[in-house]
């Protein structure tokens, strides 16, 4: 029998109003790759966090046992002088720093004052070996995407001596090939004696590379499946996640009544805002109408979502040309404000950078983009606004006390309904989801295309940009496939499959 390397005993944990871990029990045995699932909210990073040293000992009941010793963490640095390192979902990550400044921020080569930099970049491309990432540890982090962060972030982990490596969303942000990468690095970690702890919402990862499953439901340890004696089929996951059978993830809808074309994007030119020469859209024709999702799908870095923002009243990009059409009229949208004022909203991909205000309130959050619906000559109803924002916590379930607390002490789940909440309330007619359902649960991903549903229904346009194949086919009626800023094939719902989407995009590379 495998060595127990970690055991938290009967943790309970709690924030103002809400008990976010009540007497949650974990235990990993060495060599493991253990994965963590639940809905949003059901306190699986909290539990990681209390693990990691982020919230101290004191803060929190129960006990954390690691390696056959009482472990009481006051900071994060006390877990990784034991071997914990965790990687958070949001990646920590300095862009006009080098790879092996940012690997050794912190864990510094050399003395006191006097870095050993031939030593930093010596041992960051060591590790940089180790994960498989052929870059130069002297590249700056804003000239590698996503997938090469987060090999970074694994290699920093390694380079502090990991020996349980907890990874929460590793995934989240990577296309299909950087997340087979991925994975496949942590089953060759584990050959080679490593413990991991994954949290994921992608439960098709979790049965490819898990040993165990524990799964966290309200707070509260519900079961541990072990791949060798149990079922750990997506459903049977999925069932104690929420404590029912989930018989279909897409919601179907009753019917379709799509009408005329809302918007219409003709001949749509952008170019990089610094790299002034490079086209990142190039030459791309699209429409939706009125009661229909259409769907954008591509391989990361394609220009999905630099399309989506040059759209939304230029919010990205240099020297962009084209026609946009609205209701068949030729419009030209200066700013966001224009965009707004012809009732087209964008809900971001990166919604605690860019879509949200996590230090104000779900309140605050949910009115921001339509002042004018809560405010009479320039001066905030209060009233109104609470009203308003219980309102969409409501027709949302939003998991929420009050509509005053932050949006920051949220989950990513109830996080991503504040976003949607904000722009239903602003009324739009077409609306552009990027990423929508990006680090959120099956249960919270179901409740967010039912609202989609909801707005087809009344005779809204929504574009679904997602990296994720099944969704794109679940949800959308039609879909455009885009490779390197192009448009490279358009489909019905009706013929589209997996295997020809891919076939679109890999004939383009061609």
């Amino acid at each position: 029998m495998a060595k127990v390397l970690l055991e938290m005993k009967q943790i309970t944990k709690t924030f103002p109003g809400v008990k976010a871990l009540d007497n949650v029990n974990l235990k990993v045995e060495e060599g493991e790759i253990h994965a963590l699932v639940g809905e949003n909210g059901a306190g699986k990073s909290t539990l990681m966090n209390v693990l990691s040293g982020v919230y101290p000992y004191g803060t929190y009941d129960g006990d954390i046992v690691y390696d056959g010793e009482v472990c009481r963490f006051n900071k994060i640095k006390d877990s990784e002088e034991k071997g914990i390192v965790i990687i958070h979902q949001e990646l920590a990550l300095i862009p006009y720093m080098t790879i092996g400044e940012n690997m050794f921020l912190g864990n510094e080569r050399g003395k006191k004052f006097a870095i050993n930099w031939n030593d930093t970049h010596g041992q960051a491309e060591k590790y940089l070996n180790i994960v498989g990432l052929k870059e130069s540890s002297r590249t700056l982090i804003k000239d590698i995407g996503t997938g090469k962060q987060q090999l970074v972030e694994i290699a920093k982990a390694l380079a502090k001596n990991a020996k349980l490596l907890i990874l929460d969303e590793p995934t989240a942000s990577l296309n299909e090939t950087d997340s087979k990468a991925l994975l496949d690095l942590l089953l060759q970690f584990k050959k080679e004696g490593m413990t991991s702890i994954i949290i994921s919402h992608k439960l098709n990862e979790i049965s490819y590379v898990a040993d165990k499953i524990t799964v966290i439901r309200d707070g509260s340890t519900i079961e541990t499946l072990d791949k060798a004696k149990d079922d750990i089929s997506e459903d049977r996951i999925i069932k104690g996640m929420v404590g029912r059978d989930l018989t279909d993830r897409f919601p179907k809808r009753p019917s379709k009544n799509i009408g005329d074309i809302s918007l219409e994007v003709k001949d749509w030119t952008v170019y990089h805002p610094l790299y002034t020469e490079r086209k990142v859209v190039d030459n791309v024709s699209i429409n939706v109408r009125k009661g229909e999702v259409v769907g954008i799908s591509g391989l990361m870095g394609a220009g999905r979502t630099e399309l989506a923002m040059s759209i939304f009243g230029k919010s990205y990009g240099h020297n962009i040309s084209g026609q946009l059409m609205i209701n068949g009229k030729e419009v030209h949208l200066k700013n966001v404000r224009d965009a707004i004022k012809h009732k087209i909203a964008y809900v971001t991909e990166d919604r605690k950078g860019n879509g949200l205000v996590l230090s104000n309130s779900i309140k605050i959050n949910t009115t921001m983009a339509n002042l004018e619906g809560v405010s009479k000559h320039s001066v905030i109803n209060s009233e109104k606004e609470y009203a308003v924002a219980v309102e969409y916590k409501e027709k949302l379930r939003t998991k929420t006390p009050s509509v005053e607390q932050n949006v920051g002490n949220l989950s990513g789940g109830n996080q991503q309904k504040v976003l949607l909440a904000k722009w239903m309330f602003a009324d739009p007619e077409v609306l552009i989801l990027d990423e929508p359902t990006r680090g959120i649960d099956v249960g919270a991903k179901y409740e967010i295309y039912c609202i989609i549903n909801d707005l087809v229904a009344t005779g809204k346009s929504v574009i679904v940009i997602s990296s994720e194949l099944p969704e794109v086919l679940g949800m959308c009626d039609r879909i455009y496939v885009m490779n390197e800023g192009k448009i490279v094939g358009e489909v019905s719902a009706e013929e589209a499959s997996q295997e020809k989407i891919m076939s679109y995009i890999l004939k383009a590379n061609n």
